[in-house]
């Protein structure tokens, strides 16, 4: 393992949520690979839908990087593991660069990354210069070395958006508004890659456009310390893990399942939506996702939710995160009002809400120490079983309930099985 590793890199960020981080990101990733070049790209913070977007255009998985939830250690790891292969490294932040505890810039400062500015420029002009001058100056440690337009009006307009700069902060070029490019939203974010027909074809419409006015220079390099994941202990050898996967339920990090792997698990993926049953398996976990969207086919399918019932009857163990804790209550009631009954394997109902109901990092200690992990979901849960444990905010405040039947875990938790393998396996080991 040589004691470092050189791989142009840049990390994408912007002064708020909405100006257009993911859009550009893939663009970038689009356009490079579409060069022939190796990337890899990675996700500030807790997010399952940008990375499946990211992913799509760059080719290969999409992990995430969060200094409390993964940690730096394993951060490090995955970078460095990266930069030996790739020719260029893009990691997009989370909402505007100084947002949230740690925020996007502590990553950049962390792991010496420039930063690519996205603002959106639709309602300013020399004004640019001067948001990304304040970005830059704002917190030491931080290098802007480019900045991009979004939506922006035209070539004139672009013009007077690129000289506003400040000295030392490149031009990374311009993108104009498209509605034939632009990636389709719902409630909890972009549309899931698998949903949107013609991603790619969107995708290529950003890359025509931003080869026109930037070109597809690689940045200069980043050195990265030599770094790779902790040991663990085959905890799993030869246990057979059903993991829910389809349209309903795809909110699993890459990095779990990789996690699982490591431990000695063979992973068995099934589909609540299509198929009957639970494939055989010692162990299930069931990740968050959309069953809301679906929840009329969930209820049809009588065979899956029986199975479901019998795995826990059984004292076999299993894991529902969010959506998969969703589906293991008697009723869903979805955003049109209309009631569905479920597995009926926890008393109860999830109602589903019209704003945001809860959002952050927390934390949970099931018996083997904390695993930490994020909140994100619009449902409610009404239900009389108490929780088993409650999970706790990453500045200490109570969090999310835990609840228990038998080995069933089941939270709105998303957990991160990389904070704690050990703890990771003791929810899955018979």
């Amino acid at each position: 393992m040589t004691a470092e590793a050189l791989c142009p890199a840049l990390f994408v960020t912007a002064p708020a949520s909405g100006q257009g981080k993911t859009t550009i990101t893939a663009a970038l990733a689009r356009l490079h690979a579409r060069r022939g070049r190796k990337v890899r790209v990675f996700k500030c913070g807790p997010d399952f839908l940008d990375p499946m977007i990211l992913e799509a255009a760059s080719g290969a998985p999409v992990h995430n990087l969060d200094l409390w939830m993964t940690g730096s250690a394993d951060a490090d790891a995955r970078l460095y593991a990266a930069a030996q292969e790739a020719d260029l490294i893009l990691v997009e932040g989370v909402m505007g660069l100084f947002d949230g505890t740690p925020s996007g810039a502590d990553v950049a400062r962390r792991f010496g990354l420039p930063l690519l500015t996205v603002i959106d420029g639709s309602a300013m002009a020399q004004t640019f210069g001067a948001l990304v001058y304040g970005l830059s100056h704002y917190q030491p440690g931080l290098v802007c070395a480019a900045a991009l337009a979004n939506k922006v009006g035209s070539e004139g307009h672009a013009a007077l958006l690129q000289t506003s700069l400040p000295p030392g902060v490149a031009w990374f070029g311009h993108l104009a508004p498209d509605a034939d490019a632009a990636l389709p939203e719902r409630h909890l974010g972009i549309l899931q890659a698998a949903e949107i027909g013609d991603l790619m074809q969107r995708l290529d419409r950003l890359v025509d456009a931003l080869e026109v006015s930037a070109g597809a220079e690689l940045p200069p390099p980043v050195s990265f310390p030599a770094a790779i994941l902790a040991e663990v202990q085959p905890l799993l050898t030869g246990v057979k893990v059903a993991v829910a996967r389809d349209a309903a339920f795809a909110f699993a990090y890459p990095g779990n399942l990789e996690t699982l792997g490591r431990l000695g698990a063979e992973v068995r993926f099934f589909s609540p939506l299509m198929d009957g049953a639970l494939p055989e398996c010692d162990a299930a976990w069931l990740p968050g996702g959309y069953p809301e969207l679906h929840a009329e086919r969930l209820a049809a399918n009588g065979s899956m939710l029986a199975s479901l019932r019998a795995h826990v009857a059984a004292g076999k163990p299993m894991l529902a995160e969010c959506g998969g804790m969703m589906t293991l209550f008697e009723t869903l009631v979805d955003q049109d009002g209309a009631a569905h009954a479920l597995a009926g394997i926890l008393p109860g109902r999830v109602v589903m809400q019209k704003r945001l109901a809860a959002l952050g990092l927390q934390q949970a200690d099931l018996g083997q120490g904390m695993l930490r992990g994020h909140t994100f979901h619009y449902s409610r849960a009404d239900t009389p079983r108490p929780a088993h444990v409650r999970a706790v905010t990453s500045d200490g405040r109570p969090g999310e309930a835990v609840w228990c039947e038998k080995r069933l875990t089941a939270s709105y938790v998303h957990f991160y099985f990389s904070s704690n393998p050990e703890g990771a396996a003791a929810l899955f080991k018979p």
